[in-house]
């Protein structure tokens, strides 16, 4: 990390007014896998984080921060940032715990269960009391990757965009439909076939044939103009997903001075706080989006999403003893999981349970 004085040779003569002589500029480096504008969890980061950190440390102490911004994989790809966080490549970053489905694994619980929570602060609300609850899951960042949990953020709810048109689920058996990873489980029931893949190869894909659909909330389906090579998109309501990580390099922290220190991680609190109304209004804007830019917009049948939320009732189960056998607390947080929802004010469509 770069540090600079602040005070130059010309301010010397009023630097006992000013500013004390140990004034300092700090040079962070942020960034994410994915780019500002389409991500919404990345354009909070530049103009949420990054902003308010530098206007509260201003203000509030006796130091300055500048950020080196890198996003849309300028520093780290999507499934780079965790490491490159952990090595110092990067002093902050964001990105989605699902690219990391061997190192963060339970971290991705909220895709254990999907049709939860299909307004984004409430399902916030949820996966945050899961965090309090359980402590191990943030402390596995700073224990095991070197880094320490600033805040929390997500995706919009769910839907699934394809090329062609479908009504029954049957009618998706065989169709090639990309994902993340942690979510391509949903894709089982309808026998369609599931493709790990990332926002940023997502056009292309859809263009050349690579899949015939994309698992995606509408903001990022708009924004990343998918609806152009797969213009049906159908309201599945799969549930929103807070399961997107601002972290910070513990070393770089532990750097810092404590004023400095107590305003990123307050900001960053902030960050995760407003994060479910900024989904939400993203979710709206991606709908009215699509639907104005011509998509065919359609809301799946009441008794075709039940038949494929009943489907996968044995999912949560299945994946807390995996959790379990790879030595985490899988069926506490799943259990924790399942009340919080409820405990949010959502009425799960299944009934999910775990030993």
């Amino acid at each position: 990390m770069k540090k600079t004085l602040t005070l130059g040779l010309g301010a010397l003569a009023i630097s006992a007014i000013a500013a004390p002589v140990s004034a300092e500029t700090f040079t962070l480096r942020i960034g994410s896998g994915h780019p500002n504008g389409p991500a919404i969890y990345v354009t909070d980061t530049a103009k949420y984080f990054v902003p308010e950190v530098v206007r509260r440390v201003a203000e509030e102490t006796e130091h300055e921060i500048e950020f080196v911004e890198g996003y849309g994989g300028a520093i780290a790809g999507v499934s780079e940032t965790l490491e490159a966080i952990q090595n110092g490549i990067l002093d902050i970053g964001s990105y989605c715990i699902c690219f990391e489905p061997a190192k963060l694994f339970l971290h991705n619980f909220p895709y254990y269960a999907p049709f939860g929570s299909q307004d984004s602060a409430q399902a916030m609300t949820a996966v945050r009391s899961v965090y309090n609850d359980v402590p191990w899951l943030s402390e596995q960042f700073t224990k095991e990757y070197g880094q320490e949990l600033l805040g929390l953020h997500g995706w919009d709810n769910y839907h699934l965009g394809t090329t062609d048109p479908w009504e029954k689920v049957g009618d998706l058996k065989g169709v090639k439909i990309g994902g993340a990873g942690p979510n391509l489980p949903w894709l089982e029931f309808a026998g369609a076939i599931p493709v790990q893949s990332t926002l940023p190869d997502g056009y292309l894909s859809l263009q050349t044939g690579v899949y015939n659909g994309w698992l995606m909330f509408p903001s990022a389906y708009l924004g990343f103009k998918f609806h152009e090579p797969a213009p049906n998109y159908t309201l599945v309501g799969f549930g929103a997903m807070p399961v997107n990580a601002l972290t910070a390099n513990s070393r770089t922290m532990a750097s810092l001075p404590e004023d400095v220190q107590k305003i990123i991680r307050e900001v960053g609190q902030a960050y995760e706080d407003q994060s479910g109304a900024s989904l939400n209004a993203a979710q709206k804007r991606g709908l009215d989006g699509l639907a104005a830019a011509g998509a065919n917009v359609q809301t799946l049948a009441a008794e075709v999403r039940a038949e494929w939320a009943e489907s996968l009732t044995g999912f949560p189960q299945l994946q807390a003893t995996e959790a379990d056998g790879r030595g985490m607390p899988g069926s506490e947080v799943m259990k924790a999981y399942l009340a919080a929802v409820v405990a949010a004010g959502y009425e799960w469509p299944v009934s999910y349970s775990v030993e």
